[in-house]
């Protein structure tokens, strides 16, 4: 339970603060002077420092001294309000302040954003935990210093409603740093509503965003909410903002300006209070110029930049993600596959142009290849040059046929052994050819020679098992 401090020399305004901060869920201490107060803060800072500016024995603006260095949050309470002094008062670090007769129900609202600032902060200080002890921070993976700066930042801009604007190469986990945004943010009650701006039709993504009216358009048969409406009071991540189309960035740019939309075909105006987090892979001085993104938009969205490093740049973080990676694999198939050290010595050799996200689909396609453990032969060409295909000293390689599988010469080699079933030598086959398609079926179910529904049918079987 968080504590507070009520520093007040009026008897009875005293105990109705401390009845109110009690109801808000606070465990409550009082003092009736400054040195009153100065004897309690030494004992214990509090969570919350509630303050009278004008006291017998001086100024309560003399506390925020004391506390210099502590996470106090402090609320200075006065009769005697000026400009002068609620400026001073904020300047030495009063997160508010607050004029009588007091205004309750702005006070419940600060005490209730102050326990929320409290929680998130005890968030923060748990993720750091896992941090040190298994290299994780909530949904991110990794322990370099690069991505301790942006742990970093992170921590520093979840818990404000600033527009977050995400800069890295494809695959370095933009998602990923826009969820813990919003885990760590005072609206993580909410929903966080994801829109891949590239993954939509031009001719959608407008009702997509901001919804439409029934009839406003051919097939539209009834009214549809739009990702901004299903994330109020949430987090909307707009990814790949760059390829929104350039007339539709306007649009865009009012609606973040004015908190309000028209759906596609209506007239009334709908508010929305919705905090947006953007990402693109491309640098936004050059997405300006080549005029893939407005600049006045860009301006909006660049309120705290988040750069994310590359995978190349975070040393020894691809054996820590390659081993969570084969960790989750090995927990949803129950297998027991482990990582030989030629194949942890390759993986850190390498460039990874895709990042992360190349990273896990080259540990999930060798997963499935291998036997017991990943070794070189597991891995694509590109990863281990001048090293010979090895299958396991106890297997007879035989290579199955490919075709009519048309997969071209950089498709890695499946094994089999002598002696295993036809069923399980065909699971494997599907499988790698599925993870070697990206999980396009209808490219796999062509490159295996079978029809869309036998491998449907095959997947589902697989899945039961």
């Amino acid at each position: 339970m968080p504590n507070a401090l009520i520093v007040e020399d009026d008897a009875e305004s005293r105990a109705a603060l401390a009845e109110l901060v009690q109801q808000e869920g606070f465990a409550v201490q009082t003092a009736a002077s400054l040195s009153d107060a100065r004897t309690a803060l030494a004992d214990q800072a509090p969570d919350l420092l509630l303050c009278d500016l004008m006291l017998p024995d001086g100024s309560g603006l003399e506390l925020l001294e004391q506390l210099e260095g502590a996470p106090t949050e402090v609320v200075l309470i006065t009769g005697h309000a000026s400009v002068d002094s609620a400026v001073d008062a904020l300047r030495k670090g009063a997160a508010d302040y607050l004029t009588k007769p007091l205004d309750v129900p702005r006070l419940q609202t600060i005490l209730a954003g102050i326990a929320r600032t409290l929680d998130l902060k005890s968030e923060v200080a748990t993720l750091r935990d896992e941090l040190r002890k298994l290299g994780r921070f909530g949904p991110l993976v990794g322990a370099s210093p690069p991505m301790s700066v942006v742990y970093d930042l992170i921590a520093k801009v979840a818990p404000t409603d600033a527009t977050v604007f995400i800069v890295g190469e494809s695959g370095t986990g933009k998602d990923l740093v826009a969820q813990a945004v919003h885990r760590l943010s005072r609206r993580r009650k909410g929903l966080c509503v994801a829109l891949n701006c590239g993954a939509v039709s031009p001719t959608l993504i407008e009702s997509e965003l901001f919804g439409h009216e029934r009839g406003s358009f051919t097939g539209a048969e009834r009214s549809h909410k739009g990702h901004f409406e299903r994330a109020d009071r949430g987090t909307l991540f707009l990814d790949e903002i760059t390829e929104m189309p350039i007339e539709l960035q306007v649009k865009l740019l009012r609606v973040l300006e004015s908190g309000t939309l028209t759906r596609l075909g209506g007239e009334r105006l709908i508010e929305v209070d919705v905090r947006v987090v953007a990402a693109t892979n491309r640098i936004p001085s050059e997405a300006v110029k080549e005029g893939k993104l407005r600049e006045d938009l860009l301006y909006r969205l660049n309120v705290f930049p988040i750069q994310l490093p590359p995978l190349r740049d975070r040393g020894d973080d691809v054996a820590l993600l390659a081993s969570t990676f084969l960790q989750e694999l090995n927990a949803q198939q129950g297998r027991g596959v482990q990582l030989a050290s030629e194949t942890v010595d390759l993986l850190r050799q390498y460039r990874w142009p895709g990042n992360v996200r190349e990273l896990k689909n080259i540990l999930h396609r060798a997963f499935i290849l291998a036997e017991n453990a990943i070794d070189p032969g597991c891995l694509p060409d590109e990863l281990r040059p001048g090293v010979p295909v090895a299958p396991g000293a106890a297997a007879t390689p035989i290579s199955l046929p490919t075709e009519p599988a048309p997969m071209g010469d950089g498709a890695p080699v499946l094994h089999v052994r002598v002696g295993e079933s036809v069923a399980d030598a065909e699971r494997r086959l599907i499988l790698a050819t599925l993870a070697f398609y990206d999980d396009n079926k209808q490219k796999a179910a062509e490159a295996l020679g079978i029809s869309i529904k036998t491998l449907y049918n095959r997947i589902n079987e697989y899945r039961v098992e």
